[in-house]
C-alpha cells in the first residue's frame, strides 16, 4: 500500500515550488527580508494566491476547494523549500479552520466567501493559550477584550485576528477596532511578520461554538502545529540539496570536500534522520481529518520531532558550507531562521512533548 501525498496533491506543490525557483531567488529574498522592495514582495503574494492557496481549505459551499489538511501540508512543504515569504499558516489554513468549526452560520456565511476571494485577511494569535507569559494573556468579558498577545501569525496586511482568552474562547477583533494597539515584532526571521496587539477593552466578536468548548481551539493549534512543521521540514530539505551541492563543487586540497569522510557522514545523517519525518508529518496531517481519537497526539509528536530534526539538519548543513555558510552572500541564514522560528511558535519542543505525555498519562 502506498502512503504519501496524492498526485493532485503533489502537482499542486511543485506549482509552489516551481513559483518560487522562478521568482524568488535569494536576492528577492534579501530584498525582502531588508524592507527594500515592497512591490516585489506584492507581486510574490498575489502570485502565489493567484494558485489557490487562500481557497483551499475553505469548504466549497463557501466558495472554496475543500482541500483537507494533508493538501495544506503540501502547499506548506512547498513554501518551505523556498521560504515563501507569505502568509499561510494563520490566514489561510488556522483562520479557516477555527471560523468552519466554531463560527455560527452568520458568521460562517460572512467571512469564509470573503478569505476564499481574498478579499479578506486574517492573522492568528493563540500563543497565550499555549503558554502565556506572566505579563500576557487576554481576559475576555461581556463582548470586550482585554489585554496582551504576542506572536500573532501573518498579522501583516490582516482585516481580522482571531485571538483566545485564557480558557480558550476564540473570539475576532477588527483591526480598525478602537482600544488596539498594533506593533511589529523584529524576530529572527524577516521574511513573515509576527505581531504584539495591546487590547484596551476591545469590541470582541466570540465564536459561539468555542464557549467553553477547548476542542476547536485545540484542533486549530493542531493544524498550526501541523503547517510549521511541513515549513520546517520543507526547509530542512532545500538547506541538505544545498549542502550535498556545495559539498560536490567546494575543493580543498585539489579535492571535492565531498569526497571527504566526515563530509560524507554529514550528508548521509541529515538525509537519514530527515526521511522518516515526510512519513510523520503525512500520517499526522491524515490523522487530523481522518483519526480523531489520535489526531492530537500525531500532532504533538510531529511539530516536536520535525523541529528538532530541523535543528539539526540547519546546524548541519551551515557547517557543510564553511565559513561562506555564515556569511549573508550565500543567503543559507533565510532557510536557518525560518526554521528556528518555527521551532518556538504554538510551542517549542519541550513544551509540546509534555502536552504529549499528558495525553496519554504519562505524567500521572
Amino acid at each position: 500500500m502506498y502512503f504519501g501525498l496524492s498526485e493532485e496533491q503533489n502537482q499542486f506543490q511543485d506549482y509552489v515550488k516551481k513559483f518560487l525557483s522562478d521568482n524568488v531567488s535569494v536576492d528577492e529574498i534579501r530584498k525582502i527580508a531588508n524592507g527594500d522592495d515592497q512591490k516585489l514582495h506584492e507581486d510574490i503574494k498575489s502570485g502565489l494566491m493567484n494558485l489557490g492557496l487562500s481557497s483551499l481549505l475553505i469548504p466549497e459551499n463557501y466558495g472554496g476547494l475543500g482541500g483537507d489538511l494533508l493538501s495544506a501540508v503540501s502547499i506548506a512543504q512547498g513554501l518551505g523549500t523556498g521560504v515563501g515569504p507569505i502568509s499561510f499558516a494563520g490566514s489561510y489554513v488556522m483562520a479557516p479552520i477555527a471560523l468552519s468549526l466554531g463560527g455560527n452560520d452568520d458568521q460562517k456565511d460572512k467571512y469564509l466567501p470573503k478569505i476564499a476571494s481574498n478579499e479578506i485577511k486574517f492573522g492568528v494569535g493563540l500563543s497565550e493559550y499555549v503558554a502565556a507569559r506572566e505579563d500576557s494573556g487576554i481576559e475576555l468579558s461581556k463582548g470586550k477584550a482585554s489585554g496582551k498577545a504576542l506572536f500573532v501569525i501573518d498579522g501583516d496586511d490582516a482585516d481580522f485576528f482571531i485571538l483566545s482568552d485564557k480558557g480558550g474562547t476564540m473570539f475576532i477583533v477588527d483591526k480598525n477596532e478602537k482600544g488596539l494597539e498594533i506593533i511589529q515584532l523584529t524576530t529572527v526571521d524577516k521574511t513573515r511578520l509576527y505581531l504584539e496587539l495591546n487590547l484596551n477593552n476591545v469590541k470582541a466578536e466570540v465564536l459561539q461554538e468555542t464557549e467553553n468548548n477547548p476542542y476547536v481551539i485545540q484542533k486549530v493549534i493542531d493544524a498550526g502545529r501541523i503547517i510549521l512543521s511541513a515549513d520546517s521540514l520543507g526547509a530542512s530539505e532545500t538547506m541538505i540539496e544545498k549542502a550535498v551541492s556545495y559539498a560536490k563543487e567546494r575543493k580543498q586540497f585539489n579535492r571535492v570536500i565531498g569526497s571527504f569522510q566526515a563530509v560524507k557522514h554529514m550528508c548521509a545523517e541529515m538525509a537519514a534522520d530527515l526521511e522518516p519525518c515526510y512519513a510523520m508529518l503525512w500520517q499526522a496531517a491524515h490523522s487530523f481529518d481522518h483519526d480523531p481519537d489520535e489526531a492530537r497526539l500525531q500532532a504533538c509528536q510531529a511539530k516536536s520531532h520535525i523541529a528538532e530534526v530541523a535543528k539539526m539538519v540547519s546546524k548541519k548543513a551551515t557547517e557543510v558550507h564553511g565559513g561562506m555558510g555564515f556569511t549573508d552572500l550565500l543567503g543559507l541564514h533565510y532557510w536557518f531562521k525560518r526554521i528556528g522560528l518555527n521551532r518556538q511558535i504554538l510551542g517549542g519542543p519541550e513544551l509540546v512533548r509534555e502536552e504529549a505525555a499528558e495525553l496519554q498519562g504519562f505524567n500521572q
